[in-house]
């Protein structure tokens, strides 16, 4: 079994009270089966306090909000349940946030996610490398592996694309028509070739303003996320743009060997590195709360998703119009 993981992953340390946007803020947690009973359990007035905090919907127990944060959170930013029971009493969601894993059978890939603001700083900084180790179990993946042999060798293609030196938006054209490139082998298809010219050629007049309105129709969660939405405009697209972009391809890219939707995954990359890209303030901030808005929200991805095939807004051509400064004036 191979374990693939970026070289910062074992030095992220959670921020706890110094943090800037808690995960115990706006979030309902939901607490796994082994939890509930344990809190469920729980005498004293931490037991009480837990009780009267969980609610069940949907089947799922979560943990009600008290004036938009945690009831567990206290007023200097720690956990309750952590400081009066340890780290190991957490439910399984606060115990591993931000820790991603991604288990393909074979091989399995650790990350960090962005919504939390620690783990965004390491995610968009500089370092890149990537790090695989063997531990002992081997299993084999439930996928067909002639399309994730397809998937993996795309992938290597789309890292090195990003490693180019184009513009931000140039590469993040390329990177688009590669993933386009790449589902017309998953579909059966004949690739086309992948170049600039290309891409300009198929460029035409986009409107952010139509892919900001489509995200004021997902769901929100912050009014903060609202109001960045109105900075939205046109302006030098920055380069962190493309850490982005390469923390989009890691974690999303081989997703696609469950449905072979490389195509919807590819423009939810690209189009939202575009849409954080135009906004106002410290990107890093920007993308942090993105994330937060909208990779942790399952309706929202799957909207996007869908939009990538049916959006008039999200189209290839406006799409590659945006990213290469065509836009309806």
């Amino acid at each position: 079994m191979v374990i693939r993981k970026p070289r910062y992953y074992d030095l992220f340390r959670c921020a706890a009270g110094a943090c800037p946007d808690s995960c115990c803020h706006e979030w309902e947690v939901q607490v796994d089966e082994d939890s509930v009973r344990r809190y469920l359990a729980l005498t004293g007035p931490l037991g009480d306090a837990l009780r009267e905090a969980l609610r069940k919907e949907n089947g799922q127990m979560r943990m009600t909000l008290r004036e938009g944060r945690c009831p567990m959170w206290r007023s200097d930013g720690l956990c309750r349940i952590q400081a009066e029971l340890g780290e190991d009493a957490l439910c399984q969601v606060c115990r591993t946030f931000p820790r991603l894993c991604h288990d393909y059978g074979d091989f399995r890939e650790r990350m960090l996610e962005m919504s939390c603001p620690e783990a965004a700083k390491w995610i968009l900084g500089e370092e890149t490398g990537w790090v695989e180790t063997e531990v002992p179990g081997e299993s084999e993946g439930d996928y067909d592996q002639e399309d994730m042999a397809l998937l993996l060798s795309s992938r290597e293609k789309a890292l090195a694309l990003l490693s180019g030196q184009d513009s931000p938006g140039e590469t993040l054209a390329k990177l688009l028509l590669l993933g386009i490139q790449t589902q017309t082998i998953l579909d059966g298809g004949e690739p086309e070739s992948v170049s600039l010219e290309k891409a300009y050629g198929l460029a035409e007049p986009g409107d952010l303003g139509e892919i900001v309105e489509f995200f004021r129709e997902l769901e929100v969660l912050t009014p903060r996320w609202r109001a960045l939405l109105d900075t939205a405009g046109e302006r030098k697209l920055p380069r962190r743009m493309i850490p982005m972009a390469r923390y989009l391809v890691n974690r999303y890219w081989l997703q696609a060997v469950s449905d072979l939707d490389l195509y919807g995954r590819v423009k939810f990359m690209v189009l939202s590195a575009l849409l954080v890209g135009s906004l106002a303030g410290d990107f890093v901030s920007n993308a942090q709360l993105w994330s937060k808005e909208i990779e942790n929200d399952p309706e929202n991805l799957d909207a996007i998703l869908d939009g990538a095939y049916y959006s008039g807004a999200l189209t290839d051509s406006k799409l590659l119009g945006l990213l290469l400064g065509k836009q309806v004036r």
